[in-house]
């Protein structure tokens, strides 16, 4: 045999098992990323129908603030619920989370 035959093999050009390609380590990054940011919007949306947050951590209190109260806040749910607050709301009440009626 004479070595005009023989191809030469670049180094680095066999990947084994452990080593990904820079395209599959992104692709694998993105899909968890996405699927991280569904799960959290899920759970958000679950925790905020069921009214799960305590009174404290939403800065609740039972008189209106600058002219805003429950009974004309969005999340408001008569006669004294809320659907982000646990607990009895009263209508003329306030927290943080305020939120206008359209």
């Amino acid at each position: 045999m004479s070595e005009k035959n023989v191809t030469p093999v670049s180094a680095g050009t066999d990947r084994g098992p452990a080593e990904l390609s820079r395209r599959s380590l992104l692709q694998g990054a993105t899909l968890a990323a996405g699927g991280a940011a569904i799960l959290a919007v899920g759970l958000t949306a679950q925790s905020a129908e069921a009214g799960n947050m305590t009174q404290k951590a939403a800065g609740y209190q039972t008189t209106p603030k600058d002219g805003k109260q429950c009974s004309t806040c969005s999340l408001f749910q008569a006669p004294s619920s809320c659907k982000l607050v646990a607990g009895d709301i009263a209508p003329t009440g306030w927290c943080r989370f305020y939120v206008k009626k359209a």
